[in-house]
């Protein structure tokens, strides 16, 4: 079980990359969660000052640019790069998207589009040289499919990804491009298709999924559609687009618990574990796991100052760890080979990984919402087990590792004192605990309530 989920992580667009505490809150990331590769929109907005024109003259400027991939590097990640947005300079409309007004037309001149790419790339190559590069992951455009970001017509993207792959190629042949970027599983079949007949490189698959994917169109989720959505949608989706993908490297580069950027569900316990049980039921299936975003530092549509607003990240904008950076903190404490166990429950999942020193039983009581869910008691049997087995556990609950929760008890103050922070940073840490065990012809025997929508993990350490 290698951990793809920590092979890339979701950021907001590439601006953000400047600021002091977006870069403190990453440097977090990937100390503790051991996250890799970090990808964000609009590495060639004009913001970032990549591409810019004055009349008929443009200007190439990779400075800003620069100033990110060399934190990232300085830290021991890499990006992920998504190739987009249009420079205006470039740009055949004047269609914008997001708070920061992102241009999403295609390009007037694809041969001027490439010359940027080329030049772009082959400017990182002369910077961090070409070993590094080559460890990189160039993914053309976002959501392709979707008209809130082009036109959504198969054609107009292949265009633009044909132009694309060429001059990343032309830089150097063992530089990794891919797509389709899609949301929704789309177009993975109809991508490797074209890129197979027009012989073009197809070093990776990429796409996007959501839960709420399964519900409908947006705001189609209705009572009956919630009653019929699966608790495994994104296994079984993930599943589908690993057999398109066939032996390409399949990368998800992004995910969440839903595609909602102000769902109360991403800072509750609900969202851990979610989050635990979708990883791991994607054991297997791909080779990256990107869950969007990091951090609550992120403004597609403006950028709020509530301390909890339902946004995507893991902490939010103060630094202040939701469940669901806990949940992805437990399964980088994890080992690397998982057993197989038995037994089956309607909502508590388990899952047992053994590591060099310890083993882990990773449980969940996870449902979807609207669907019924209590406290259960949970057995486990360990056969085989040393009788001199110590266990802890580790939760994430109502109870557990949840700020948000004393936050409310406050009064949900929308703006936070230090002592304050300090003290819900405090209350978001994950404590162990010890679980009693016993021994029965053999094997180790555990009792444990799982309360509804939380986590538990409990280490298993030869004593």
């Amino acid at each position: 079980m290698p951990h793809f989920w920590e092979h890339t992580i979701g950021s907001g667009h590439a601006t953000l990359g400047l600021r002091a505490d977006w870069q403190a809150q990453l440097k977090r990331t990937h100390d503790e969660l051991g996250m890799r590769y970090v990808r964000f929109h609009g590495i060639l907005c004009d913001e970032m000052g990549t591409l810019i024109g004055e009349g008929t003259t443009l200007f190439y400027s990779f400075f800003n640019a620069d100033l990110i991939f060399d934190f990232l590097r300085s830290i021991g990640m890499r990006p992920f790069v998504e190739l987009s947005f249009m420079p205006s300079v470039l740009a055949s409309g004047d269609r914008t998207v997001f708070h920061y007004r992102a241009n999403i037309s295609p390009p007037k001149d694809y041969a001027q589009w490439a010359v940027l790419i080329r030049k772009l790339v082959s400017h990182w190559v002369g910077r961090y040289g070409l070993d590094e590069v080559r460890q990189w992951f160039f993914e053309v455009w976002n959501e392709p499919n979707l008209t809130a970001f082009g036109s959504g017509k198969q054609s107009d993207y292949f265009e633009l990804y044909r132009y694309t792959a060429k001059a990343i190629k032309g830089v150097d042949k063992l530089l990794r491009v891919g797509g389709p970027a899609t949301a929704d599983n789309a177009w993975i079949g109809d991508f490797l298709n074209f890129c197979r007949t027009s012989a073009l490189p197809a070093d990776f698959v990429s796409t996007h999924h959501y839960p709420t994917d399964d519900f409908g169109q947006p705001g189609d989720d209705t009572e009956a559609q919630l009653a019929a959505s699966k608790r495994s949608a994104l296994r079984e989706e993930a599943r589908g687009a690993r057999k398109q993908a066939g032996d390409v490297p399949l990368y998800y580069t992004e995910w969440c618990t839903s595609s909602n950027p102000r769902d109360p569900l991403h800072d509750d316990p609900y969202a851990a574990a979610f989050i635990v049980k979708t990883v791991l039921e994607a054991t297997g299936l791909v080779q990256g796991y990107s869950y969007w975003t990091f951090s609550d530092i992120f403004e597609e549509n403006f950028f709020p100052s509530l301390p909890f607003q339902g946004g995507f990240g893991l902490l939010n904008i103060h630094g202040i760890a939701k469940p669901a950076y806990r949940a992805f903190q437990l399964l980088h404490e994890v080992g690397t080979e998982m057993l197989p166990v038995e037994g089956a429950h309607e909502t508590v999942d388990a899952w047992f990984v053994r590591g060099d020193r310890a083993s882990t039983l990773i449980l969940t009581n996870f449902a979807l919402p609207r669907h019924p869910i209590e406290t259960e008691e949970v057995l486990f049997t360990l056969k085989a087990a040393s009788s001199a087995t110590s266990a802890c556990v580790q939760r994430i609950d109502a109870e557990h590792a949840n700020a948000k929760r004393r936050w409310e008890e406050m009064g949900k103050p929308e703006y936070l004192d230090a002592p304050t922070v300090d003290e819900l940073k405090n209350i978001s840490e994950l404590r162990s605990e010890p679980v009693a065990t016993k021994s029965e012809a053999g094997s180790l025997v555990l009792k444990i309530a799982l309360p509804p929508l939380s986590v538990a993990a409990i280490r298993l350490a030869n004593t």
